[in-house]
């Protein structure tokens, strides 16, 4: 395996997310920022719609004040993380540019209610439950960053609770996206929505910017949030290369692997160094020669012994000491 090399901009796609409550704009903002994406890519749009909240936009709407016009996109209605899971493995990167899941929020719901097994007392599921759960959902995250297209990914709005340091007390310390706790650390950029009402009856959509490694937009207030202020200011950043992240269970298994054989060569280290020490200590004819051997076995050599290899050792020492003072 490779150690370290220099560094290199591997990053060709962006990997965006989207959560907010209720008519804060996600699936408008998510729509025009996957259109500008498309028209860059010369591509199209897939769309992961698990609520059906698209069906306006696919049609012309002339009194819609902004984008009256229809969206252009290819749409998956599921909730199902096993038929998306199929979907976004068998899309095609020549044709399509850009994927947009709406919401990740279902999905982590349909993951968890797909757990059939037995509960707590409680009614709640055991913890030795939740890898399973996960796994699919974290497939899906891994192939959704791997995969060589732009993704937007929106979710609902959550509550963050935290303990009170005074009375212990549980109480709300923030909000954030409604999905499975790691999620909101994946994608290059996080944006909060909200959507305000001005004095004059308008509304005013705006996205902070909670994350982005790109260091752009970072902890930026985008009012009217689309393509132009939030996608197209980090499009000239991205490399030619998109960079593969390993799945957890493939890092898992090499890990166990490379153990497994580290286990198998300190044994047979282990056993030559009892070989070894043992033929020295039945060739030692006098307790001077005896204690000559003893002391050659360092603490640095029983490092790299078994335990039980080492105990075996000592048993040849007082054995050779015996004979050794009978002779």
């Amino acid at each position: 395996m490779a150690g370290f090399r220099k560094a290199q901009p591997r990053q060709a796609f962006l990997k965006l997310a989207l959560y907010g409550p209720p008519g804060s704009g996600k699936t408008f903002t998510s729509l025009l920022i996957a259109e500008g994406l498309a028209k860059a890519t010369g591509k199209r749009v897939a769309y992961v719609d698990t609520e059906r909240g698209t069906d306006f936009y696919a049609q012309a709407v002339p009194d819609r004040g902004v984008h009256p016009e229809a969206f252009d996109f290819d749409a998956l209605y599921t909730r199902s993380v096993t038929e998306l899971l199929k979907a976004v493995r068998e899309l095609d990167p020549a044709t399509h540019g850009v994927l947009v899941l709406d919401s990740i929020t279902h999905i982590w719901e349909a993951c968890k209610l797909a757990y059939s097994g037995g509960l707590t007392r409680a009614g709640t599921i055991p913890f030795q439950a939740w890898g399973h759960i996960k796994r699919p959902y974290k497939d899906l995250i891994n192939l959704l960053l791997n995969q060589p297209l732009h993704v937007i990914l929106c979710g609902r709005q959550g509550i963050e609770y935290g303990e009170d340091e005074k009375t212990g007390e549980l109480k709300v310390a923030g909000k954030k996206m409604k999905a499975e706790g790691e999620t909101p650390y994946e994608p290059h950029v996080l944006a909060r929505m909200e959507a305000s009402r001005n004095p004059d009856s308008s509304t005013v959509v705006s996205a902070w910017v909670e994350k982005d490694r790109t260091g752009v937009l970072a902890g930026k207030t985008l009012l009217n949030p689309n393509f132009d202020n939030l996608a197209k200011p980090l499009l000239g950043l991205l490399g030619l290369e998109q960079a593969q992240i390993e799945s957890e269970e493939d890092v898992a298994l090499r890990d166990a692997e490379a153990l497994a054989q580290h286990d198998r060569d300190k044994a047979e280290t282990s056993r030559q160094l009892l070989e070894e020490y043992a033929a020295k200590l039945a060739l030692a004819k006098s307790s001077k020669e005896v204690e000559k051997v003893s002391k050659s076995i360092t603490p640095e050599l029983k490092k790299q012994m078994l335990a039980g290899d080492v105990s075996a050792l000592r048993e040849k020492y007082l054995e050779a000491s015996r004979r050794s003072r009978a002779g």
